[in-house]
């Protein structure tokens, strides 16, 4: 994990339950004598994130609806870490809401606002096409007003659009970042959850079932969409062209190793100027960030000047 990570060195799990009292009934005591919660119970990876984000970052009241992706925390934590060193490019990490983030499918959840104020205090503009997650979203910031001052949320009515229609006059973005949607069908989401679930030691579930999800949960457009993952970052990075110039830099999540060479023929044709890969992991799970800009360097330094 990223040496900033607040969850570096694991959890505490009994600080995390001082914090959250509703953690303790789901602590277990793992074969090794250590205790550990139950990764496969949603209600327990809940229980969890809430204690997470009210202990570390502040956030009271978190809550998402049945159904809707559940994060685990240090690693979306990892994302905002690195993109604050990839903001500071060597300097000093630029902090306060002057510095604002774009999140393209904030989710039910809101974690990477949450997350970044926290943190470093940026603002954010966190959009979806689903309104019931920014219902959710709205609802959280509701109970967190010293949050919702800096952050903004906003419909993106068109499935296909990702940056087009979307941006305001003069609206202009430090980053912005993005958890795509990994599967390019629902039987793909089914598989990988069979196998997920497997490894954690449960039972399998068949098709159409309400077990037959992640352990992390999701809903459909949270989890796959036509293309999957390298379809939906190939048209992120398209209709990044139509605004160059709107953001220091364009970032996305990339799950799939397999998708990194043909992402990185992409960003050739869009003729960025500069592209960084950023390796993360967490656990046994390895990831990446890819970061474009159409800036200089030079631009990029007037642009931090500016802030």
């Amino acid at each position: 994990m990223h040496p900033r990570n607040e969850n570096a060195d694991g959890y505490d799990l009994a600080v995390l339950t001082a914090t959250s009292a509703a953690l303790a009934k789901h602590i277990k005591t793992t074969p090794a004598g250590t205790p550990s919660i139950d990764f496969a119970n949603p209600a327990a990876v809940k229980a969890l994130n809430r204690a997470l984000l009210m202990h570390h970052y502040g956030v009271k009241g978190w809550d998402i609806p049945a159904g809707y992706l559940c994060p685990p925390i240090p690693g979306r934590a990892d994302y905002i870490h690195a993109l604050a060193d990839l903001l500071a490019d060597g300097n000093a990490i630029p902090t306060g809401p002057g510095v604002r983030g774009l999140d393209i499918g904030t989710g039910a959840n809101l974690v990477y606002p949450l997350i970044g104020h926290a943190a470093y205090g940026w603002s954010f503009l966190g959009t979806d096409i689903d309104e019931a997650a920014l219902a959710n979203a709205s609802a959280i910031l509701a109970k967190n007003p010293e949050i919702a001052t800096d952050v903004e949320l906003r419909h993106q009515p068109v499935w296909d659009n990702i940056f087009t229609g979307l941006l305001r006059s003069g609206e202009n973005f430090d980053f912005t970042m993005c958890n795509p949607p990994f599967h390019a069908s629902p039987d793909e989401v089914l598989a990988v959850s069979q196998r997920k679930w497997n490894n954690l030691g449960k039972p399998g579930a068949s098709k159409g079932s309400t077990q037959a999800r992640l352990n992390f949960g999701g809903g459909g457009t949270e989890l796959w969409c036509n293309g999957g993952e390298r379809g939906f970052v190939k048209t992120m990075i398209e209709q990044s062209t139509q605004i160059p110039k709107r953001a220091l830099w364009f970032t996305t999540l990339l799950s799939k190793a397999d998708n990194l060479t043909p992402i990185q023929a992409v960003l050739k044709k869009a003729r960025v100027v500069d592209v960084r890969i950023i390796d993360m992991a967490q656990g046994q799970k390895q990831s990446r960030i890819v970061a474009w800009s159409f800036l200089s360097a030079g631009d990029r330094s007037k642009w931090a000047r500016s802030r």
